[in-house]
């Protein structure tokens, strides 16, 4: 697996598993939603120094964001729908 696959899937798994949303993780690592997303998908590079602020936000390592997946693993489900409160 490429490195950039490997960390858009555990950007993805990681925000998951702390029950973020995107925004939520872009406002803590101080970077925009719409880069997450692009991130996740795997459709931009970050710099170290993005790397860091995410790892800070999701209470990771950097050696976290690149940890492939073991074998047969699924990849990170999306969060639950409807998590905002209506209005």
């Amino acid at each position: 697996m490429r490195a950039q696959a490997l960390v858009a899937r555990n950007i993805r798994r990681l925000r998951v598993g702390r029950e973020l949303s995107q925004e939520a993780l872009a406002v803590d690592a101080g970077i925009d939603r719409t880069y997450v997303s692009r991130l996740e998908r795997g459709l931009e590079n970050p710099s170290v120094a993005v790397l860091e602020k995410l790892a800070i936000a999701l209470k990771a390592s950097i050696p976290e964001l690149f940890a492939a997946p073991a074998q047969g693993e699924a990849p990170p489900r999306p969060l639950k729908a409807g998590r905002r409160p209506k209005r």
